[in-house]
């Protein structure tokens, strides 16, 4: 059984014990987040796609923790002109544990 849900504004698939980084969340570590907007659900074979979303269908996860992503570079160049210039971001992210796919 796995779920498509919108977390954060982007769309992750989802299995029961399955770990996934996500944009950050708002909660405590340890507590427990609900998402509603669940977008497709496959129950052994039995797909059932939402419009927009799927109607009772509740994927509940917990925050195992609060994080920041790897560094990423950003470098822009102007060839022949002497322009160059790098910035970095680390992205602030949540690990969440999806617990449960309720339909």
């Amino acid at each position: 059984m796995y779920a498509i849900v919108e977390i954060a504004g982007q769309q992750h698939k989802v299995m029961q014990d399955q770990v996934i980084f996500v944009h950050r969340l708002e909660g405590e570590e340890g507590s427990e987040v609900k998402f509603d907007n669940v977008l497709l659900l496959d129950n052994d074979g039995a797909v059932t796609i939402g419009q927009p979303s799927v109607t009772g269908a509740v994927v509940t996860a917990k925050i195992l923790s609060h994080l920041r992503g790897d560094k990423v570079l950003v470098f822009k160049k102007k060839r022949r002109k002497g322009y160059q210039k790098q910035n970095g971001h680390r992205q602030y992210l949540t690990r969440v544990q999806i617990n449960a796919i309720n339909a």
